[in-house]
Order: structure tokens, then C-alpha cells, then sequence
């Protein structure tokens, strides 16, 4: 019975890696991707704008 205590651990981190790949890949496009392009468009122009603003040094 040690190798059934030994294999289930792995077992289940499969089956939730399995879950979450193809959770990210149903995400993917549709609907959602609008919203997710817009989130990541905002993200870019507030980085960039920090980057862009010159330090005033007193």
C-alpha cells in the first residue's frame, strides 16, 4: 500500500495542472480578450509613463 500513498500526491497535481491548462486555454480569446488586451494595454502606458517622467533632483 506505500506505492498508492506514494503515487496519489502526483496523481492529484496532475489532474489539477490538467485543470488549470485547459481553464487558461478556454480563457483564451472570445469575449474575454477585449477585456484582457485593454488590462494589459493599460498595465504597458502606466509603466511606460513612469519610465518617461523625468526625476526632478533638488
Amino acid at each position: 500500500m506505500d506505492y498508492v500513498s506514494a503515487l496519489v500526491p502526483p496523481v492529484v497535481m496532475a489532474a489539477f495542472f490538467i485543470g488549470l491548462v485547459v481553464t487558461i486555454v478556454k480563457s483564451q480569446g472570445g469575449p474575454n480578450k477585449a477585456k484582457e488586451d485593454a488590462a494589459v494595454d493599460a498595465a504597458l502606458a502606466r509603466a511606460e509613463s513612469v519610465q518617461q517622467t523625468p526625476k526632478v533632483i533638488d
